[in-house]
């Protein structure tokens, strides 16, 4: 690769070349990364471009000016070119001369300097230490009882709370906002918008106004609820849900639009897309911006509607959160944060000035993902984030963490980097694009530590040395998962003991893209993969892997006496949790897919219709996972063991 064309890709950040699942050095092609600069708005398609480019760039540097935000960790202080004023969160000021002083409090403050004014971040050094407690992984859509409306609610979720063991914690999946347009997507992870919250798993009957409507009225409501089928149908549920709202929307009284602009612009944003569709970038002209002047003279008695819908969702995620308080879970609800959002969706319009244009971000190609991944989600511009103060993703943060006692960030790595894939290209032929973890990471532990908030970093796959230090360093905990706890450098890959596990982390059998116990046990993840072409290798080879690494699990269980060569699959799979429950992890998680025997796992990455990822209720109910001894047996060897712990 040309020499300039290097210079400027590390200038901004865009790796020309990396590490892949091997350890071993993979170039990018030069077409990678003049495109993924392209996204960061750098013109580098002629020698002359780049030339150019690099010139910009040196005389950025020549002035000598501050960047957007300043981050620095509390105790610790940072030459500045002159003096200045620092205005303090709480409306204090401090005159400063050599530096940014070393005993400033934590919080958002801004400098003002030479000229400039600078978001001036103080970030904890570390989170405290999260607690040691055990709990359920739990995917909410999948439960389903008498009273749900074809998918698992908030509703559900508190009865689990009530019939689940007395967990410490329940990691749910991303429950981030859709467009409120037809089709609605079904994963949970290609969200319209991560800083509000689907209405979807709203519970109707917990409505204030459900509960003051007319006998009449609530009958017109409940004959609105749909049957349960073998698959959920998010489209059909959010209809006959919406359907109800609408009904009950003449009793919710007047709607305060001006106390919170930022949920009323998404309001607006649903608004609009029920009038223009749900792609904001197929809009009339004048409405593509949110702060147009077309926009901004939008007046819709639907703006409203969405916005009592986010209250009614507020309502009923605090009144979860204080049922897991009164039952004294020292975490309670775990929020999960997806690692982006739709480019279409709300965030991509009412943040685009923060967000790469065009970019999709993914994975490399690895292990489990051997064609590499697109994901189809917008990610944000480092250069814009440090620019703006990193307002966006302050809000996002605060807005999740009012509802949450802890939070799982997935694909933690893209604090650090993320993979980004050019238009038209190829996953495999995307580059990673730079963060400022300080920024990153350290805003992160100020909003939880500010929330009371534990974190867990998804820190799987294809990870740097640099992620799980850096974790480790902030206290914040990685994922210990039991088909990846390994020793990788051993051509027999044998699994860790228990006693190897890391201390600071969240350790499950699965996640929800992995095959499930009894799907490992079964070597399902090998015929489902096959039979939709998901294998860069032959059958025969991923087959004798699959075995290779069932023996080398039941190899781990024996070494513990946990099984014997005569155990059950199902006396295999309640092994697998008393490995886990001898581990130190802090946390550990059991999912009902496990336990109960689940043969599927939620979602095959790299399908789309070939699988039915996100669609799978359980097979059992609330009210029949209630009575199922499974549960009660491994809830109770997980309390068991969180009770040694902390004694």
């Amino acid at each position: 690769m040309d020499a300039d064309l290097v210079a400027l890709a590390e200038a901004h950040g865009v790796a020309t070349w990396y590490e892949d699942w091997h350890r071993k050095r993979k170039d990018v092609a030069a077409e990678s990364v003049v495109g993924v600069l392209g996204l960061l708005g750098v013109d580098a398609t002629t020698p002359k471009a780049i030339t150019s480019a690099l010139a910009a760039v040196r005389e950025r540097d020549g002035l000598g000016r501050l960047p957007g935000t300043i981050v620095v960790r509390a105790g610790t202080g940072r030459e500045l070119p002159g003096t200045g004023t620092i205005e303090l969160e709480d409306g204090g000021r401090r005159e400063v001369t050599a530096g940014v002083p070393d005993d400033l409090p934590l919080g958002w403050h801004r400098l003002l300097i030479g000229g400039q004014q600078v978001t001036l971040v103080v970030v904890p050094a570390e989170l405290a230490a999260p607690p040691e407690t055990w709990g359920w992984m739990l995917q909410l859509y999948a439960l389903h009882s008498a009273h749900s409306w074809g998918i698992g609610d908030l509703g559900d979720l508190r009865t689990f709370l009530g019939q689940s063991g007395s967990p410490g914690l329940v990691l749910l999946n991303p429950l981030h906002a859709i467009t409120p347009t037809l089709p609605v997507p079904a994963s949970p992870y290609s969200p319209s918008s991560r800083r509000f919250a689907n209405p979807i798993y709203l519970h109707v009957e917990d409505t204030a106004e459900y509960r003051r409507a007319d006998p009449p009225l609530r009958a017109k409501v409940d004959a609105l609820k749909p049957a349960a089928g073998k698959l959920i149908d998010y489209s059909r549920v959010w209809q006959s849900k919406r359907a109800a709202l609408e009904i009950l929307w003449p009793l919710a009284g007047e709607i305060d639009l001006e106390s919170d602009p930022g949920l009323t612009d998404f309001a607006r944003f649903c608004a609009l897309a029920e009038l223009y569709g749900a792609n904001w970038q197929e809009w009339p002209a004048e409405f593509r911006r949110p702060d147009s002047p077309a926009v901004r003279a939008f007046r819709s008695d639907r703006i409203a509607f969405h916005v009592w819908l986010q209250r009614l969702l507020t309502e009923q995620l605090t009144a979860v959160k204080e049922t897991a308080a009164g039952q004294g879970m020292p975490v309670g609800i775990v929020l999960d944060l997806a690692v982006g959002t739709d480019p279409a969706g709300a965030d991509g319009w009412l943040l685009q000035d923060v967000l790469a244009a065009g970019v999709h971000i993914g994975a490399p190609p690895d292990a489990f993902n051997q064609l590499g991944q697109d994901w189809g989600l917008s990610a944000w511009r480092p250069d814009q984030l440090i620019e703006t103060g990193y307002a966006a993703y302050r809000d996002m943060l605060r807005r999740i963490f009012k509802n949450a006692g802890g939070l799982r960030v997935d694909h933690v790595a893209g604090l650090w980097r993320i993979w980004w894939v050019p238009p038209g290209m190829h996953a495999s032929a995307g580059t990673y694009v730079h963060y400022d973890p300080e920024g990153m990471l350290g805003i992160l532990a100020l909003e939880a530590t500010r929330a009371g908030a534990v974190v867990i970093g998804e820190d799987l796959g294809t990870v740097q040395p640099a992620v799980t230090e850096g974790l480790e360093r902030m206290n914040m905990l990685g994922s210990a998962v039991l088909w990846f706890t390994r020793d990788w450098k051993d051509p027999e890959q044998p699994y860790y003991p228990p006693a190897d596990y890391p201390r600071n982390a969240l350790a499950t059998v699965s996640t929800h893209d992995l095959p499930t116990a009894a799907g490992f046990l079964a070597g399902e993840q090998v015929k489902v993969r096959a039979e939709l072409g998901q294998l860069a290798g032959s059958v025969e080879d991923e087959r004798a892997t699959a075995e290779a690494d069932r023996a080398q699990l039941k190899a781990a269980l024996r070494a513990e006496g946990l099984i014997t060569a005569a155990s059950t699959d199902d006396e295999v799979v309640v092994a697998m949790h008393e490995f886990l429950a001898r581990t130190p992890c802090r946390l550990i998680t059991a999912s009902l897919y496990d336990v109960l025997g689940e043969l599927d796992q939620p979602n095959l990455p790299g399908t789309y219709d070939e699988y039915p990822n996100w669609r799978m209720p359980l097979r059992l109910s609330l009210e029949q996972i209630a009575a199922d001894p499974r549960i009660a047996r491994t809830a109770e060897i997980l309390r068991t063991r969180s009770t040694k712990e902390n004694r």
